[in-house]
């Protein structure tokens, strides 16, 4: 029993003047390893008479925890140290110049949702939103779109699984923004409706979300020379050019009637398309941004108005194509890469807020 205690207390101080956890380990091994001591005695049990190993058992297991509890807290308490050390070692002062100075940018799809605001806030629209995941009625029905309208297929559109009173969806347009609008506010109206769209298709020039706006304008008296003068006003303002040149061609819309397909000028350029001229000349030609109309007359009486007193016309384009045609990007897809070299190349400053006054392109 004396050799037991004093074995214990061999040991405890040992693990106790561990200066560390190479030092502790080879205690660990002289104590609990296969040829250690403490396991030396435990195989001894089993050479002993019953007797004595009802007297001595307890004794040696009793060791062995001992020595395995104070190998624990004596692990715990150098790595705390070590920690501790580590710690203090690898202080920052943060009262320091940075090395580099944190760079940020603002995206283009950013920046020309802020520069169509600011034209459009300029021409009296307020900027309008509405869910990303709408209800049947108001993607499709209420904006006189047929059952067997190809919009509806599945392979165009993304249809929500689960059970629903009414068939949910992405929506496929911004276009129940003014359905919620009209149903809601009394007109006269004058609302964009900027936002993310859901489609199923993907190219260089298609993804599956991408961003939309559309305008709605609900008053009485509306004609197609309203429409196209607010147009020609918008894409004189956005792409900073006063011969900017329009041309309406016959289309067709569910939801407006008569329906236009609006075409800009471009002049060629060293083999580039350049907005701005061009149109029926020898260096020119015309190039579709906008679809348009004035309002159907089903359109209006499913928002409870009465289409004999209040006309409304209605326009639609893609931010990121007018993105790509003012700052000369050719690959939709790049915008969702997160490609900082490319961000670098096309954002803008943070700090440079399109106005009319200075500009709403940098």
């Amino acid at each position: 029993m004396t050799d037991l205690d004093q074995l214990k207390a061999d040991l405890l101080a040992a693990i106790d003047a561990s200066s560390g956890l190479d030092a502790l380990d080879a205690v660990r091994v002289q104590a609990l390893g296969k040829q250690g001591a403490v396991t030396g005695l435990l195989k001894t049990l089993g050479q002993m008479s019953p007797e004595a190993r009802q007297e001595t058992g307890p004794r040696i297991h009793g060791l062995r925890e001992a020595v395995t509890d104070a190998i624990a807290a004596r692990k715990a308490s150098l790595e705390g140290s070590a920690l501790e050390a580590k710690l203090a070692s690898e202080t920052i002062d943060l009262t320091l110049p940075a090395d580099a100075v944190p760079a940020g940018s603002v995206h283009p799809i950013s920046q020309v949702m802020d520069e169509l605001a600011e034209i459009f806030a300029d021409l009296g629209f307020a900027v309008a939103t509405g869910p990303e995941i709408e209800d049947d009625w108001h993607n499709f029905t209420a904006l006189n779109i047929p059952e067997t309208h190809p919009a509806r297929a599945m392979h165009d559109t993304f249809y929500l699984a689960g059970e629903h009173e009414q068939p949910m969806v992405l929506r496929t347009h911004t276009s129940p923004v003014q359905i919620r609008t009209m149903t809601s506010t009394p007109p006269p109206i004058r609302i964009i409706a900027p936002g993310r769209v859901y489609r199923s298709d993907s190219d260089a020039t298609h993804t599956p979300m991408f961003h939309q706006i559309e305008g709605l304008v609900i008053d009485k008296g509306l004609t197609l020379g309203h429409l196209k003068w607010t147009l020609e006003t918008f894409l004189k303002a956005y792409f900073e050019r006063d011969d900017i040149v329009l041309r309406l061609r016959p289309s067709y819309f569910p939801f407006t009637e008569p329906s236009v397909e609006v075409d800009v000028g471009y002049t060629l350029i060293k083999g580039k398309r350049v907005i701005g001229g061009g149109g029926d000349t020898a260096t020119g030609g015309w190039m579709e941004v906008l679809g348009s109309g004035m309002v159907h007359r089903k359109v209006i009486e499913a928002c409870g108005l009465d289409p004999n007193e209040w006309q409304g016309f209605a326009f639609g384009t893609g931010v990121d194509r007018l993105a790509m045609l003012k700052y000369g990007m050719d690959d939709l897809r790049a915008f969702f890469d997160g490609d900082l070299r490319w961000l670098k190349h096309y954002g803008f400053s943070a700090l440079d807020v399109p106005t009319l006054s200075g500009g709403v392109g940098a």
